[in-house]
């Protein structure tokens, strides 16, 4: 499979199943469009026709060009057939129920009152709880018990406002520090945000455990003030930028993010971006909402296009300030074309429900943070582990090529199928897809290729 496109001034060329990434010009542009359908002399014929005599170009530049194409896809960098999909049901089963990661919900509450907030306020739709030490532990436990060989773990501490329930946090981190060495494992730990209880103690906690802290902000104040309010409806912005600023720079400027949300209110986000960047943040990442149908922060088919223009005008400023020695990083613009994900990520995913589970204050066990509160997609609790066996299965066949509508897309091995979380919300089953998702990541992957590619090409060591 092959995805054509042209952006930033480039003509680029994907070749889906080898990964490829090819930047031609303009005769070999339309080569590679037609070289399937269509025979070397009768492709030749045209193709001379609208190049010959153009810039300089001989026939013999178009006949060498055709050549070079040829040669591309003996060597399997262009029309790689795919040979990928016999192994998609494979893959997980190799795993063998290793379990490498964990949310914790420490805390059922928050403090903000954000209308847009798939998790109901951080209560997902139940009661307001936090997680005692004994549930995180245990949780902890679970997750050593069933890494197997893996010694890498990940834990995310997220909310509600996981801050509301700082001290266990605390005690959670110093118990994993206390039997990793004894157990094997080393734990890298996040930490998800909104701000508003950020102070010394937590700055100097995160910079020293944290891997990686995620921060909560919209961008622009009338924006952020917008949905992220307090239960009196005050805005929260003016109270968490400097605390945000603050621990950034103890912080070294790295290993964060800041997490915006765009939403119907602002599919111009691009101005958000830009007041991140004013700010003094240059880690960032703006999500589009996740919301009901019918909610008024929902994204409408109006919306569409200005989102899929802001995300080019994104890419452009990039650009510019590479060149202008002020880079930035966009969280869904990080791409790796020397080698990225294997394939096992490609065809599989996230791991949602099989690698990667969510748990609760009381210790239940979910797919991800964004099916909790949702019974039937319970998995079983931290003690007792996976009872919901026949969920899990559904959750560890679900994979690139188990959704129908994903087979003649071209970005399929780059989303490997996209959220199953979306893809439920949206369509009532984790194989389906969430297009306009789907519309939304093909762009992203278009511009992130676009900025990797120039960047190369500037700088091809």
């Amino acid at each position: 499979m092959i995805h054509q496109y042209k952006l930033g001034g480039l003509n680029i060329v994907l070749d889906i199943c080898s990964g490829s990434v090819h930047v031609v010009d303009e005769v070999a542009y339309d080569i590679i469009a037609e070289f399937e359908q269509k025979s070397r002399e009768e492709l030749l014929a045209e193709i001379k026709i609208r190049y010959v005599g153009k810039d300089g170009i001989t026939e013999e530049d178009v006949e060498e060009c055709y050549d070079q194409v040829v040669s591309l896809k003996k060597s399997n960098k262009l029309f790689t057939p795919d040979t990928f999909a016999p192994m998609a049901g494979e893959l997980k089963q190799k795993t063998g129920g290793v379990i490498k990661a964990l949310c914790l919900h420490v805390a059922h509450t928050c403090n903000l009152n954000c209308s847009y907030c798939f998790a109901s306020q951080g209560k997902y739709h139940g009661e307001r709880a936090v997680m005692s030490f004994e549930v995180g532990k245990r949780a902890l436990d679970f997750l050593i018990e069933n890494s197997g060989t893996r010694r890498n773990l990940e834990v995310d501490f997220f909310g509600g406002e996981p801050l509301m329930n700082f001290d266990v946090v605390k005690e959670l981190v110093a118990y994993a520090r206390r039997v990793e060495k004894e157990k094997g494992k080393i734990f890298r730990f996040t930490l998800t945000t909104n701000g508003l209880q950020i102070n010394d103690d937590v700055i100097e906690f995160a910079n020293r455990e944290m891997s990686n802290v995620v921060l909560s902000l919209d961008g622009r104040k009338e924006i952020h003030d917008r949905y992220r309010v307090d239960y009196a409806g005050n805005g929260s912005w003016e109270r968490i930028v400097p605390k945000f600023q603050k621990l950034v720079e103890a912080r070294g400027g790295k290993n964060y993010y800041m997490r915006g949300t765009f939403t119907h209110a602002n599919p111009d986000f691009l101005k958000d971006i830009q007041t991140m960047l004013d700010l003094g943040f240059t880690e960032l990442s703006m999500e589009p909402v996740v919301c009901a149908a019918g909610d008024p922060s929902e994204l409408t088919a109006d919306d569409l296009p200005i989102v899929l223009e802001q995300y080019e005008k994104l890419a452009e400023l990039m650009i510019q300030r590479r060149r202008e020695g002020r880079p930035f990083t966009f969280y869904h613009y990080m791409i790796d074309l020397s080698g990225g994900p294997c394939i096992y990520k490609r065809i599989s995913g996230c791991g949602s429900g099989t690698e990667y589970m969510a748990v609760t204050p009381w210790g239940d066990l979910y797919p991800c943070h964004q099916f909790v509160g949702e019974e039937k997609f319970c998995l079983g609790n931290i003690w007792d582990g996976v009872t919901n066996t026949a969920t899990q299965k559904d959750f560890a066949s679900c994979n690139v090529y188990a959704r129908p509508d994903c087979a003649d897309c071209w970005a399929k091995l780059y989303c490997s199928g996209g959220c199953a979380a979306n893809a439920y919300h949206a369509t009532g089953s984790v194989r389906g897809v969430y297009e306009y998702g789907c519309k939304l990541f093909r762009k992203r992957m278009e511009c992130a290729i676009m900025v990797a590619a120039s960047e190369r090409l500037n700088d091809p060591s």
